[in-house]
């Protein structure tokens, strides 16, 4: 297996550690000390303290950036691109998703605010440098 589809396969299992840990374990936590109901956790309305409502924003964040590093990484494998440079954008990349992660969770402070905000740059510097690789490497056939 290559580098880019285990930073994949680590992004699918870092998005589901973030629901598990950080939403379910509070909600089924909450139902079973009679806190609250199943059903006490709209996803329209505001519920929980702050660093479960950024907890709840930060895997959003991670579904939503999932499918675009899926793509580029899935497209280069069915192609048979692989070098040096995607493996170590795949890295970049997710370490950089665990760190936006780790930020958000952390603060909604303005610093941590920026800094998050510098991993995700990161992230989409990675991905259009890999996606461009893989859309060359489809080119040359």
């Amino acid at each position: 297996m290559s580098i880019p589809l285990i930073c994949l396969l680590l992004f699918a299992a870092h998005t589901l550690l973030v629901v598990v840990v950080g939403i379910g374990t509070p909600r089924v936590s909450r139902v079973l000390s009679g806190a609250a109901r199943p059903g006490d956790f709209p996803a329209d309305t505001p519920h929980g303290g702050e660093r479960y409502r950024r907890t709840m924003r930060a895997h959003a964040n991670c579904v939503e950036n999932l499918p675009v590093f899926a793509s580029v990484v899935l497209t280069g494998a069915v192609a048979g691109a692989s070098s040096g440079t995607l493996d170590v954008l795949a890295m970049v990349y997710l370490g950089a998703r665990v760190c936006q992660t780790i930020a958000h969770v952390a603060s909604g402070r303005g610093l941590v605010v920026n800094i998050r905000f510098t991993f995700f740059l990161v992230q989409i510097v990675c991905v259009v440098w890999m996606g461009i690789l893989v859309a060359l490497h489809l080119t040359r056939g």
